[in-house]
């Protein structure tokens, strides 16, 4: 078979990094858009609007983690850093963000996630058969205790609102 259209070190230039970042954001952007209208409750457009602007702050975030200086820290610091900085009040425009991002809901996002944790569990599989049943308790207990304390979390703040 040949081969020669792939590169020999199997390392990618950064703006093969970009490009394949981009279109992965704008499939996981069709999927929530799609997720989010299939409560009924969402129209098409809107949520369309909302997922593309999220999505344009991700991209923005991930060029920025590219950077020399900035890839010191993760790519997902940048794209929350980008995003609460385009919500800070004194941003011009950050009324229109809000508004288009509230149309999308949380449960949407979170079917693209769950595909990509999906698709990288079956690329570690083999990993995984090496540790298997031990994996089991381990993810219980982590799923347990993070609900635990995002409850004690919540109740605690609840309280301190007087709304408990």
């Amino acid at each position: 078979m040949n081969k020669t259209w792939q590169r020999r070190d199997n390392k990618m230039t950064m703006s093969e990094k970009i490009t394949q970042f981009v279109i992965v954001i704008c499939i996981a952007a069709i999927m929530t858009a799609l997720g989010n209208i299939i409560d009924g409750k969402h129209l098409l457009g809107p949520s369309l609007v909302g997922v593309f602007v999220i999505a344009g702050l991700a991209i923005i975030g991930a060029i920025i983690s590219y950077l020399p200086l900035a890839n010191r820290f993760p790519m997902v610091f940048w794209v929350s850093l980008v995003g609460v900085i385009a919500s800070l009040p004194i941003m011009p425009g950050q009324a229109w963000i809000i508004a288009q991002t509230k149309e999308v809901t949380f449960l949407a996002t979170t079917t693209p996630v769950l595909a990509y944790a999906g698709l990288s569990l079956g690329k570690d599989l083999g990993a995984f058969r090496r540790l298997s049943w031990r994996i089991i308790p381990v993810a219980l207990a982590v799923t347990a205790g993070t609900f635990i304390c995002a409850a004690a979390v919540a109740h605690f703040v609840l309280h301190m609102q007087g709304v408990i």
